[in-house]
């Protein structure tokens, strides 16, 4: 199946090298078949893993090993060394490197194999992650006095990135390792839950404040800040007002400025003591301004180049740029997460030694010497707490918030619900968690710049629609770093004038050049549009060390205020990019969400203008993400009912994946009889989506039979029910740990049976655990445990009203491997076949109930016999417009007859090439009606029906909603401890709330006994005793008990304030009235009842 090319490229990636941008997508299937389902080779591992599925999450995957080699090296050295006075002498601390290693087992432990691999994390609940060490080096009052070692705790480690102990193994290995063939990474496993990072969208760049920053005069600085706008009298007075206001606060020379603001900002900045303000300030402006650039001079340019814009902008010469548009945003990638997060608890890490110090030298004299250093070392904050609380609730603790707008919701747990909902967490963007409260829905607008980046339909209706989007397939984010120091030169050699250089043209009618934020220098206006080809054309065919991602954007002067000009390139990471055929060079083209707005990109052949159209899509639905990709005919269909379709095929019962018996998720879905689908998009199989199939093909009658399906619900054949239609069941686990039972310290508990204990009854095994297949009923022994110590016996039971199967059970042992019989995973199976009450849906937005199982004998039937499996009521068109499940149905009813499998790619029909004519043409052929109807003969009379019936086979789903699930039935049960109400929850058997609005149903219709019921005798209903002459409710109480020697045995309620028994009397009233009544005396407010 695989070809050599994708090989290759799969081995160069690998290799560290470069993607080549040609390759992917020149393999596409020419259409959907069956045939590899009669393969011999079907279902035997390949021997590469499909390079398709591994696409879908090599934005984490790659950001990841970034981050974790040359990203964790920059990142420590970016970190200053800290440096504190400790009696009288200066210490400073670096740390010089710190390496991750791959997960193995601590020292110590009893095993035969030293790695540790993501499966065994999932069964024993435990995290997957490496050890972080690092080499401190410290010195005192500037002498290097050496270099400590130390453990710094461990951090979490993405699965099938190059640290993973599953990096680059072939499927046949990853079985062994109980892993999937196709197992894509991409995520974290921390406490046994696979966690994924979010890809959150981030602002492109930052428009930084203008400060004096290099040692020019005023004057110079005056000339620098008005190039271009030389004859501008607004631009010349706003610049010598703002030079002027600096003079004021007597700031002439550079080094009262920056003394000026290192006295400012020093609060701040925790530096020590001995650090002169103006030390400080340049403190400041390499760690807050601009800081990506190196030099102060660099920092001057692109400040001045801010400050033009500005002007530009307060003078409406050019436009506002939209911070909602793609084109100035990018994606921050799970790996830059982790290594900012990472930098930060380093950085962390020192200051808590200085502390640790601090509080040894109290108590004791310390003297600082290796030896003590390495004790001091390990008083210092651990990073393993740290990240997994990070990992686990996705909340972000941190002293400077990272610079990101929110602080929670930045992890997602990856459900296995099926497979389409595992690959979509992948390729979702989230705006982020502070949009989503904002009342205008600017932030959640369409915009049309998006179009190939994020895909229109696959965003989720309701509270996060359009914060919420999913990368189309062909999208990819950048993410490796590049080294551009060859390209300044390269642009001069084309015709780029430095920056410190004058063009021959006055600077109004030259671009400015910025690489990467970077001003590089100047270029005239007739001369950019030919070096942006030139770099577009190095770019292309790999030449000049120009990155296939790079980004050439040329935003042209139009003479309008239009975006402010200029020639910007980028090379960073983050960015999202696409490929495009480039039609001069005829070779695919990766393009960036900003250059694209500034190219013509034709669609389909016939739009291809010469001289104007540069570029060609690759294939029409180049927009769509990989799940609406699923979708067939999806351009017949309204686009709410893709977006429908979007959210219901993640909740399909399908095969979630294929190693049931390794896994031990709380709960799974399994369909027991998938099947592939005979019309379907070539996506589904590029994808290889038949390993991991959401569906069954059922014959569909589009008939009004018998009422019971009205509004959306619809009517099931019990002979294809009987049969196994749309049969599942759930896989859910339960994970048992004696040593929870038990206080700490005590070590006697361990799974068992006492011998001849009559409580077990052959149910369980002598290990106490019950037997695999065994099925299990509400009250029936679960499992049993015993205490070695007393030698006394536990037994629980099974307290699910839903009967089980035992399907498998798992012991897990601890870290070390010397762990007793005290914890195991019992994984049982819940058979969930359809009924009454599920929801099913066609591939189409069409969701329905099954709302009756109809005996087969009363169904309508064909002239050959043949009876639908599903009764689908004709109302469900007309105004929801779903053509495509129309032709679907055509063409599922042509492909069972002619034995075929249809291609349904959206865009492939057009009006000149209907899909009504292909597929009526292939009825027609086949001896049925050319519009797809059939006449049907009554069930119930045998008499032939007036109406023609349009009936076909449509793939239909099988959606997690299930009535078992749902149904909520109390007749008596807990009540609230306070208030004496019952109490409200389906888990914990409650009751249904009957509420305000309820209630004024109730007094609508006048129903006053009913309301009584509902609300009292069913309530709290309550007997009080209450005083008539002083009308409380609290004061009449029970008097002492006779002494045992007397005959009086009634004990009379007195009144305690009027010393009077013949006054009590008693009434009903609510419970809550009574308590309310006591609060109120609390409060001391009495309440006086007139009782008539």
């Amino acid at each position: 199946m695989l070809s050599g090319a994708c090989g290759a490229v799969a081995g160069i990636r690998c290799a560290g090298g470069l993607m080549d941008p040609g390759g992917r997508w020149r393999h596409l299937p020419s259409g959907p078949s069956l045939k590899h389902l009669t393969d011999p080779s079907y279902g035997v591992p390949r021997e590469q893993q499909k390079p398709a599925l591994q696409e879908l999450t090599r934005a984490h995957v790659e950001s990841f090993n970034y981050a974790v080699r040359e990203g964790l090296s920059h990142a420590v050295q970016a970190i200053p060394p800290f440096e504190f006075a400790f009696k009288d002498e200066r210490i400073s601390l670096t740390i010089v490197d710190a390496v991750i290693s791959p997960p193995t087992v601590p020292k110590g432990s009893i095993c035969k194999e030293l790695n540790v691999y993501p499966a065994e994390c999932r069964g024993r609940r435990s995290t997957y992650r490496g050890k972080l060490t690092a080499d401190i080096s410290w010195a005192v009052n500037g002498i290097s006095k050496g270099i400590i070692k130390q453990f710094l705790g461990y951090v979490p480690i993405m699965v099938k990135s190059k640290l993973c102990n599953l990096y680059n193994l072939p499927p046949k290995a990853l079985i062994q390792h109980h892993e999937e063939a196709e197992e894509m990474g991409g995520y974290f496993i921390i406490n046994g839950i696979e966690k994924v990072i979010r890809m959150l969208i981030m602002p492109r760049r930052n428009f930084p404040i203008a400060m004096a920053l290099v040692s020019f005069s005023d004057y110079q600085i005056f000339q620098e800040l008005i190039k271009g706008k030389e004859d501008d009298s607004f631009f010349r007075n706003s610049v010598s007002q703002m030079l002027r206001i600096v003079m004021e606060e007597g700031c002439s020379t550079q080094k009262q400025v920056l003394s000026y603001l290192g006295e400012r900002f020093r609060v701040k900045l925790s530096l020590p003591d001995w650090y002169s303000n103006e030390h400080a300030a340049e403190f400041l402006f390499n760690q807050c301004i601009c800081i990506h650039l190196k030099s102060n001079t660099e920092k001057f340019y692109v400040l001045c180049l801010m400050t033009r814009k500005l002007f530009a902008l307060a003078k409406g010469e050019c436009m506002e740029e939209n911070p909602d548009s793609l084109v100035n945003q990018e994606v921050l990638t799970p790996g830059q997460l982790f290594l900012m997060f990472l930098k930060e608890k380093l950085e962390a890490w020192l200051a808590s030694i200085k502390i640790a110090i601090d509080k040894k030298s109290q108590k004791t004299n310390v003297s600082l010497n290796t030896e003590n250093l390495m004790k001091i070392f390990t008083l210092g904050t651990d990073l393993t707490k740290p990240f997994e609380y990070l990992l686990a609730t996705g909340n972000l603790r941190s002293k400077t918030g990272l610079g990101f707008l929110q602080d929670s919701g930045l992890c997602v747990v990856a459900d296995k619900l099926n497979f389409i909902r595992y690959l979509s967490h992948f390729r979702c963007v989230h705006r982020g968690a502070d949009f989503a409260k904002m009342r205008t829905t600017t932030v959640r607008r369409l915009l049309p710049e998006s179009w190939g980046f994020l895909c229109p339909v696959h965003t989720p209706d309701g509270e996060p629609c359009g914060l919420m989007n999913h990368l189309t397939a062909i999208c990819e984010v950048v993410t490796q770093f590049v080294y551009t120091a060859s390209i300044p030169a390269l642009l001069c050699s084309l015709g780029v004038t430095p920056v410190d250089g004058a063009p021959h043209r006055p600077y109004g009618e030259c671009y400015p050049v910025l690489l990467d934020g970077v001003m590089v220098g100047w270029v005239e206006k007739e001369l950019a549009p030919g070096i942006a080809d030139s770099l577009r054309h190095f770019k292309v065919l790999r030449e000049k060390r120009i990155p296939p991602w790079m980004e050439v954007v040329l935003i042209p002067m139009t003479g309008k205020p239009s975006l402010y000009p200029g020639l910007y390139l980028f090379t960073t990471p983050c960015r999202l990019v696409r490929p495009v055929q480039n039609l001069e060079l005829g070779k695919e083209e990766l393009i960036g969400t900003m250059e694209q707005i500034f190219m013509n990109v034709a669609i389909f052949e016939d739009e291809v203008l010469a001289g104007v159209t540069t570029h060609q899509e690759l294939f029409p639905h180049s927009l769509l993400s990989v799940i609406a990709n699923f979708i067939p005919f999806s351009d017949h269909n309204q686009s709410p009912r893709n977006m429908y379709q979007c959210q219901m095929g993640k909740q399909t019962m399908g095969f979630p994946l294929l190693t049931f018996q390794d896994r031990s998720d709380n709960k799974l879905y399994r369909l027991q009889t998938p099947q592939s689908p005979l019309v379907r998009p070539y996506m589904y199989d590029y994808y290889d989506m038949d390993n991991y199939p959401i569906g069954t093909n059922a014959i569909v009658a589009v008939i009004s039979y018998t009422g019971y399906d009205m509004e959306d619900a619809m009517i099931v054949n019990k002979a294809s029910w009987e049969r196994g239609f749309a049969h599942g069941s759930v896989y859910k686990s339960e994970c048992i740990d004696l040593s929870e039972k038990i206080k700490q310290g005590d070590d006697s508990l361990v799974f068992g049976v006492k011998p001849g204990d009559p409580r077990i009854l052959q149910k369980l095994d002598d290990d106490g655990l019950p037997f695999i297949g065994a099925q299990l009923q509400y009250g029936d022994p679960y499992y049993s445990y015993l205490n070695l110590n007393t030698g006394e016996s536990f037994v629980m039971y099974y307290k699910s009203k839903e009967n089980c199967i035992v399907d498998n059970i798992k012991v897990c042992s601890n870290d070390t491997g010397n762990g007793k019989f005290k914890c195991v995973c019992i994984t049982m199976r819940v058979p969930r076949n359809p009924t009454i009450g599920d929801k099913f849906a066609s591939r189409h937005g069409q969701k329905g109930i099954l709302s009756r199982l109809w005996p087969v004998e009363d169904m309508p039937f064909t002239e050959s016999g043949m009876v639908p499996d599903i009764l689908f009521n004709p109302h469900g068109f007309p105004s929801r417009m779903t053509i495509g499940m129309l032709i679907e149905s055509m063409a599922g009813k042509s492909a069972a007859l002619h034995g075929l499998c249809h291609d349904a790619t959206p865009f492939i029909f057009s009006e000149e090439n209907s899909a009504l004519e292909y597929f009526g043409e292939m009825l027609k052929a086949a001896g049925y009606n050319y519009y797809g109807t059939e006449r049907l003969y009554s069930g119930i009379s045998g008499l032939e029906l007036d109406a023609d019936i349009f009936i076909g086979v449509v793939y239909y789903q099988r959606l997690r909603h299930m009535v078992s699930d749902k149904f909520q039935v109390r007749t008596t049960g807990a009540r609230d401890k306070v208030t004496n109400q019952p109490i409200g929850g389906r888990n914990v058997q409650g009751g249904i709330r009957f509420g305000e609005m309820e209630r004024d149903a109730l007094l609508a219709h006048g129903t006053s006994f009913l309301l009584h019921d509902r609300l009292f005798n069913c309530s709290d209903r309550s007997v009080a005793h209450v005083c008539v002459k002083c009308g409380s409710l609290l004061s009449p109480l029970l008097e002492k008990p006779p002494p045992s020697w007397s005959a009086m045995r009634n004990r009379k309620y007195n009144c305690t304030l009027c010393n009077r028994s013949d006054t009590i009397d008693t009434v009903s009233v609510p419970y809550v009235f009574r308590y309310f009544v006591a609060e109120l005396a609390a409060m001391n407010i009495k309440v006086k009842l007139d009782i008539v």
